[in-house]
Formats: C-alpha cells, structure tokens, sequence
C-alpha cells in the first residue's frame, strides 16, 4: 500500500491528555514528511507550528498565517492563544 500525498486529521488530539497529545503530535509530525497534512483543531497547541492556519469563524475564513503573524493580523487567533496560554 502506498502513503497518501495527503493526511486529514480531524480533532485527533481532542480527547487526549496533555502529555498523549504532545506523543501524537510527534506522530504526525514523523508522518508528515513529503506530505501535506490538513489538521482540524480547536487546541491551538496542535497546529502552532504548521506552515500555514487557517482561522475559520462561524464558518468563514478569518485569517490565514504563521502562528506569528496570526498573532499580530487576528483578534480571534490572538484571543485564542492568550486564552490556550500560547503567548
């Protein structure tokens, strides 16, 4: 069987404890290579280091950026990390 060129990942670490999402995000980041990875999260913690995020509101886009710049262009990524203590 061959690996997928793309991974959707959707709330995978939503029901893990602190120190197993930070192993499944190990994971994902060792299957990650050569393949892009679409992650659906509320726990900021899982996506801050992704290349791109994507802010979705009430269904639209918001924002797109590095975890950076999102802190500097989006209220509602900003408030998010301050409230996830990401900043």
């Amino acid at each position: 069987m061959q690996a997928p060129p793309i991974l959707l990942m959707d709330e995978s670490t939503s029901s893990l404890d602190g120190p197993n999402e930070v192993l499944m995000k190990h994971a994902i980041d060792r299957v990650a290579k050569d393949r892009t990875v679409m992650v659906i999260a509320h726990r900021l913690a899982t996506v801050v280091d992704s290349d791109q995020i994507i802010v979705v509101n009430h269904g639209k886009v918001e924002a797109v950026g590095t975890h950076d710049e999102l802190l500097l262009s989006s209220d509602l990524y900003k408030d998010l990390a301050e409230h996830q203590l990401l900043v």
